[in-house]
């Protein structure tokens, strides 16, 4: 199979699909790669080193995009791209298609066949392709809070591990999955008190077993919500349902209640956020203050630190992407279910019920389609 990684084109987005050592087992394993010229530059992957691994180094995407069978990236295409996917061709990068009807329908439009890392799950009910982004974008979270809880920043002033004779800070964590044990643990260990919230009966026992005895485990609902976002100087926004838009568990008037120049870091808006108030911003523009509670709300946090990032995903599909491009998708689907969940878009029906719900578009199970 012919496999194509481009270049990143969303704002601030320096992350690349593949490393150097994943195009190596790639040709390895029989296949060609096709590597848009400085697509991991911003990584610290230059071309050279893609050349060496076996790749072929191609000037513009439009070759790139006509010559795959397979398109690897990082984030789902941009507006100006909707129109290069082509039929039959296999799209693999995180889509989050229900955070975007505009992406959605293009998608559709396109024909191909659209396989969401976000949605690849295991039998366990974990996501092996987003698990090391919530490990980078966890800690991540608690740093940019830290940082603009800096009066500088716009934020009221508080260090978080506190000092001798001062009290620490609070951080209240919306979910107890990957990026919300990652910030809840980087909180605890800076010396805050932290909550995490999750509705989960199972999780929170398991989290009662592996958390620091500052970081206080609660079973979430509307009201302890609004009890607890009072108290807190960070909120990180850590809610997950697969494939679906992120429910709203932070509204308007819960934000008027909370303290003047706290910090609201939502990690879910790449499907949606978990605010009434959250709206998309970049690492160039990460922030804006509504109700005196500063939002960060930065789509692709990882793609900050591209290099760990870069890797971490690699080291996560390689084995995805390997299996897809020696089987073909439809076999690779037929005899890997963890691959067949991350069917979203395919030959123009929709195969992800989460995606045909938000939308209210018709549905077609992909078993139909195999």
């Amino acid at each position: 199979m012919i496999a194509g990684i481009m270049k990143e084109t969303r704002a601030d987005e320096h992350r690349v699909a593949m490393t150097p050592a994943g195009v190596e087992v790639m040709v390895q394993n029989g296949h060609t790669v096709l590597v848009e010229k400085a697509a991991g530059s911003a990584s610290g992957f230059e071309d050279e080193a893609y050349v060496k691994s076996g790749a072929e180094i191609v000037d513009r995407p439009g070759e790139i995009l006509k010559r795959s069978e397979m398109i690897m990236r990082v984030r789902e295409p941009t507006p100006l791209e909707f129109d290069l996917p082509r039929e039959g061709q296999i799209y693999f990068a995180f889509l989050h298609l229900a955070a975007s009807e505009e992406v959605t329908r293009a998608m559709i439009k396109s024909g191909s066949v659209c396989i969401a890392y976000e949605t690849v799950q295991k039998t366990d009910g974990s996501l092996p392709l987003l698990k090391p982004m919530g490990e980078v974008a966890g800690p991540m979270a608690i740093q940019q809070g830290a940082k603009y809880l800096e009066m500088a920043q716009g934020g009221h002033g508080v260090l978080l591990g506190g000092v001798p004779g001062v009290d620490p800070g609070t951080v209240v964590v919306l979910g107890g999955g990957i990026v919300g044990i990652n910030a809840a643990k980087t909180a605890a260990g800076l010396g805050a008190n932290v909550y995490v919230l999750e509705a989960n009966l199972d999780r929170l026992r398991y989290l009662s077993d592996v958390m620091p005895p500052n970081c206080f485990l609660v079973y979430s609902s509307p009201a302890t919500i609004r009890d607890l976002v009072t108290m807190a100087d960070v909120v990180v926004g850590a809610v997950l349902v697969p494939g679906a838009r992120t429910p709203t568990l932070i509204t308007r008037e819960m934000l008027k209640t909370m303290k003047k120049g706290a910090v609201l870091v939502d990690v879910s808006i790449d499907q949606g956020g978990c605010s009434e108030t959250s709206r998309e911003t970049t690492h160039s523009d990460p922030t804006y203050t509504v109700e005196g509670v500063v939002h960060y709300c930065v789509g692709n946090m990882p793609g900050a630190l591209p290099r760990t990032a870069t890797i971490a995903l690699t080291n996560a599909t390689l084995p995805y992407a390997v299996e897809i491009a020696n089987k073909g998708w439809k076999k690779a689907m037929m005899e890997n279910p963890e691959i067949k969940l991350g069917a979203n878009v395919v030959r123009g029906e929709v195969t992800y019920k989460g995606v045909a719900n938000t939308f209210g578009l018709s549905y077609t199970p992909i078993d139909e389609l195999l």
